[in-house]
């Protein structure tokens, strides 16, 4: 069913208002697509699924003639998917398990494959490749097939994404904790993966040209700083910005991955000056202005494509494609978000307060401004005091505690970002796909992102990640293969002053 942010997205803008054939077919689509949705059974027994899969799952042909058996007709792919999307949630959840369960690898065979595999050990070359190759036929499940075969009819491949997406919020929400739906997950990505490789990817940029389809995406999608209006999004897509997406022919008018530039003079230090007090919609670009590109905001829109590299690419293309637009410019560099930051400051306060090292994590005098701006004696009330301003971002409202929490609040950031670690690499998600793409952990950001959400998510701090292209290659080495992150001497100094006053 069409939103009434979708509709009011069409009122706003004239260009789209005026394609009343497009807006009416829309209706018209989301009326249909309600009645086929309500008009379907509540809930499907176990016999009605076994039929539907028995019929479209075909079996896996023989190793002799996987090459010569006919494709199975569409119709059974076309079933499949009107059948699934027929299903409420529940319902999807024992069809998925069974799909999964009953029509995977035939285990037995393989067992026996591999008990032939290591007698043939002693046996020439080309026995043991033969049977090799065999065991890897049997591991194929039985239902890959089937999706082979719905990635080829239209809307197949969107299909799948969306199927994918289901299959991981059931694992996460661990409704079922079946192996066989982590297989089922394995073998999507797999296939998705090989089909969203970046070379059958395409970079497009998005104007205010756009269609409005586009567009009206593009403000839905956004994740890091939402877009407010019409207006917002025109200046987005304007000048002195970039917006670039990839799309795929599989998938036409739904972008993948979408990334928003700012064209600056200098590296960015706060996201106000480029998503909320920029006001230039017309304006003719002056080349002399323009040093650096500040990548502000990357949003992945496809759940399903969770794990499948694309915004690492999508960084690599624009940069190639703003250096052959902006020949002179070096600077590269992101403004990005510290999701994670202000929950994580909150459990180690709490476990400070419960060991009694509270003042290993401010100064002395830190902790007297501390106490005497939220009337607390020193110890656990002090702590339970700074804690609760955090929580409640009260600590903005009093002059004195913004002044005296910066270099606390900065040195602990910093140590988040460059100290906290999961398997050997960064804890926090966002400077992990930095470090990972090789970019250099190079300046926080104070007071930098005054948004609700910035102040609650990292208490209004954010943090650039510098590319230095004829590093980055290096850099990445370092990070993903010896765990080594790269970072400034400011990142460095900070890190060290929290080394100092935390004792570990």
């Amino acid at each position: 069913m069409i939103t009434h942010r979708v509709i009011w997205g069409f009122r706003s803008s004239t260009k789209c208002w005026q394609n009343r054939p497009f807006v009416k077919a829309a209706l018209e689509a989301s009326h249909i697509g309600a009645r086929r949705w309500y008009s379907s059974p509540s809930r499907v027994g176990a016999t009605g699924m076994e039929e539907i899969l028995t019929r479209v799952v075909a079996p896996l042909p023989t190793y002799e003639t996987r090459e010569k058996s006919p494709p199975p007709p569409e119709a059974n792919s076309l079933d499949f998917m009107h059948f699934y999307k027929s299903l409420d949630k529940e319902d999807r959840l024992g069809f998925l398990t069974k799909l999964s369960q009953d029509f995977g690898v035939d285990h037995k065979s393989v067992s026996e494959l591999a008990v032939k595999l290591l007698d043939t050990q002693l046996r020439d070359l080309a026995t043991i490749s033969q049977v090799e190759d065999r065991l890897r036929y049997t591991l194929t499940p039985r239902y890959k097939q089937l999706l082979n075969h719905i990635s080829r009819v239209e809307g197949g491949v969107k299909f799948l994404v969306d199927l994918r997406a289901d299959v991981l919020e059931i694992i996460s929400s661990k409704a079922n904790e079946s192996t066989h739906l982590k297989d089922l997950n394995s073998t999507l990505k797999s296939l998705l993966s090989e089909w969203f490789s970046v070379g059958l990817l395409r970079l497009e940029r998005i104007t205010w040209q756009s269609p409005c389809e586009i567009l009206q995406k593009i403000s839905q999608y956004e994740a890091v700083h939402p877009v407010r209006n019409w207006t917002d999004l025109k200046r987005r897509v304007g000048p002195y910005r970039r917006c670039y997406a990839f799309t795929h022919a599989a998938m036409p008018g739904e972008p993948l991955v979408v990334l928003h530039v700012a064209l600056t003079e200098d590296i960015s230090d706060n996201i106000q000056s480029i998503v909320r007090e920029f006001a230039t919609l017309d304006s003719e670009e002056d080349v002399n202005k323009i040093n650096a590109a500040v990548f502000y905001s990357i949003s992945s829109t496809q759940v399903g494509l969770q794990g499948v590299e694309l915004g690492n690419y999508l960084i690599k293309r624009v940069v190639r494609e703003l250096q052959s637009e902006f020949p002179h410019m070096v600077q590269f560099s992101s403004l990005s978000p510290i999701p994670g930051f202000s929950s994580w400051l909150q459990g180690v306060l709490s476990q400070y307060r419960k060991e009694g090292r509270g003042s290993d994590l401010l100064s002395e005098q830190e902790w007297k401004e501390v106490e005497q701006a939220t009337d607390s004696t020193s110890g656990p009330q002090a702590v339970d005091a700074l804690r609760k301003m955090i929580a409640t971002s009260e600590w903005l409202r009093s002059e004195r505690l913004f002044h005296v929490l910066e270099p606390v609040l900065m040195r602990l950031c910093a140590w988040y970002l460059f100290g906290e670690k999961r398997r050997g690499y960064a804890l926090n998600p966002v400077a992990n796909f930095h470090l990972q793409n090789g970019a250099t952990m190079w300046r926080l950001n104070w007071h930098a992102d005054t948004s609700p959400r910035g102040v609650a998510n990292s208490c209004g701090i954010m943090v650039n990640y510098r590319y230095f292209l004829n590093e980055t290659s290096k850099n990445s080495a370092l990070y993903l293969q010896n765990k080594v992150i790269v970072a400034s001497e400011q990142v460095l100094g900070l890190v060290s002053q929290f080394q100092k006053h935390s004792k570990l």
